[in-house]
C-alpha cells in the first residue's frame, strides 16, 4: 500500500512513538485488563458467598432451638468464612438468644461480642449491644453494661437504649439520672408501643 507524504510522515512518528513507549502502553492495557478482570472476580465471589450464606442462615433458624450445640457450630461457621456477609452478624445474635435462652450466659456474651464488633448492618450492632447490656445488668456489672449501651450508634434504638440505661441508673442509686434517661426514652419510644407505658410508669413509681 502505498502512502503520501504526510501519512508517511504520521507513519514514521508513530513508529518511533511506538518504539520509545510501546511497552509501557502495553502493560498499562495489561494492568487495566487485569484489574477489570479481578473486580469481577471478586463481586462475583462476594455474590456467591452472600448466597451460600444466606442457605446457611436459613438453615440456621430453622434448627430446633433445643440443638444448642448444633446451633453455636452452624453459627460459627457462619462468623468465621462468612463474616463480610450480614448473615453472619444476625447468625452471631440468633445463636446468643438461644444461647441465653438455655442458661449459657457465658457463650451468649461471647457471640454478641463478636456481633457488636464484626456485623456489618448497625441495626445488627444495635441488637447485639442491647441484649449484651442486658446480660451485664443481670450479672450487675453495671459499667460493662453502660459501655456496651455507648456503642450503639443507630438513631432508632435510642428508644430502648434510654430506657435500659434508666434501668441500670436505678440500679446504682442515681434516681436523677435514672429520671432523666427516662424521659429521654419516652421522647424516642413508640407513643402506641408496650415500651411507652412501661416506662411511663417506671417514671411514675419514681414520682414523675
Amino acid at each position: 500500500m502505498a502512502y503520501d507524504l504526510e501519512e508517511q510522515e504520521q507513519l514514521d512518528e508513530f513508529k518511533a512513538w511506538w518504539k520509545k513507549n510501546g511497552k509501557v502502553a502495553t502493560s498499562l492495557v495489561l494492568i487495566s485488563i487485569i484489574a477489570y478482570a479481578a473486580w469481577q472476580g471478586y463481586h462475583y465471589v462476594q455474590n456467591k458467598k452472600a448466597v451460600e450464606a444466606s442457605t446457611l442462615f436459613q438453615t440456621l433458624i430453622t434448627t430446633d432451638t433445643t440443638k444448642l450445640d448444633s446451633i453455636k457450630s452452624q453459627a460459627s461457621i457462619l462468623t468465621s468464612n462468612y463474616a463480610g456477609t450480614p448473615y453472619a452478624g444476625r447468625a452471631a445474635v440468633f445463636a446468643a438468644k438461644t444461647s441465653a435462652e438455655n442458661k449459657d450466659s457465658k457463650t451468649a456474651k461471647i457471640q454478641l461480642e463478636w456481633a457488636s464488633a464484626n456485623a456489618t448492618e448497625s441495626s445488627v450492632k444495635a441488637i447485639a449491644n442491647l441484649q449484651l447490656a442486658g446480660l451485664l445488668f443481670e450479672d450487675k456489672n453495671y459499667d460493662g453494661a453502660l459501655k456496651s449501651l455507648a456503642n450503639i450508634t443507630d438513631k432508632g434504638f435510642d428508644g430502648l437504649k434510654e430506657d435500659l440505661k434508666g434501668d441500670i441508673y436505678l440500679a446504682q442509686g442515681k434516681k436523677v439520672d435514672a429520671i432523666k434517661a427516662y424521659k429521654n426514652a419516652l421522647s424516642e419510644l413508640d407513643t402506641q408501643g408496650k415500651m411507652q407505658v412501661f416506662t411511663r410508669q417506671k417514671l411514675e413509681s419514681l414520682g414523675e
